[in-house]
């Protein structure tokens, strides 16, 4: 089933953050198939392993074209931080060692809360300012540094490890080539594609991409558990 574009929100932009979805959902089976239940499939290098970085990557990309059109950044960017948060204390309750520390949502919060700083500048200072964030990513994972304070920019300290983690730098880059499509793309903040319908499906999960996210996972785990019960 097809629907227009609800008002107030732009189709393609939910679309794309429904694919985003998708793809993290097709990601997240595959590392708890391996975590959970030993099946051989590699998900920290190769295929998999760019299936995950693609969904997080549409996620700050289609981010960022909305952070030029929101009206509550504020409260938005707090919101996320506080599920980032929430997610921190729960995975550190299931492993200490592995905890989420500054992971997307950290990410997501953080970049919306400073975006006002950006929001002025035009789109080829914010490309400009993308390729400093990815030099600075990629300078920073050749650094080891003694204090954990710095973990939210992209300096590690020796042994550093985390289920989920997306600093700043690099992943700043993409969010501000985000922001600069915006700028440029949605100069009067319509759909580009007005006249095509996208699935009502895809629409949804992108409307409620952070509720999904927040259960998608034991919902997932349940499933696997009940489907490897029910065929063993």
């Amino acid at each position: 089933m097809l629907k227009q574009h609800t008002a107030g929100r732009i189709g393609e932009i939910d679309a794309l953050r429904g694919i985003a979805i998708i793809l993290m959902v097709i990601f997240h089976i595959v590392v708890d198939l391996r975590d959970f239940y030993a099946y051989q499939v590699e998900y920290r290098s190769g295929f998999w392993y760019y299936i995950g970085k693609l969904s997080a990557s549409l996620f700050i990309f289609v981010s960022g074209v909305s952070a030029t059109l929101a009206t509550a950044i504020f409260r938005r960017s707090i919101q996320i931080f506080a599920c980032g948060m929430a997610l921190t204390v729960i995975t550190w309750f299931y492993s200490p060692d592995w905890y989420i520390r500054f992971g997307i949502l950290h990410f997501l919060g953080i970049s919306l809360l400073i975006y006002p700083l950006f929001n002025k500048q035009k789109p080829r200072t914010l490309l400009f300012l993308a390729f400093i964030a990815a030099m600075l990513g990629y300078w920073a994972a050749r650094q080891i540094v003694p204090w954990p304070f710095l973990i939210p920019l992209g300096l590690l300290p020796a042994g550093f490890q985390s289920m989920d983690y997306y600093p700043l730098f690099p992943w700043y880059g993409i969010f501000l080539l985000g922001a600069a499509a915006g700028k440029q793309l949605y100069k009067t903040s319509s759909s580009l594609l007005p006249g095509i319908a996208f699935p009502t499906a895809l629409t949804f999960l992108g409307r409620h991409s952070l509720v999904i996210y927040l259960v998608h996972q034991p919902l997932l785990l349940l499933l696997l558990y009940v489907l490897h019960q029910f065929f063993k």
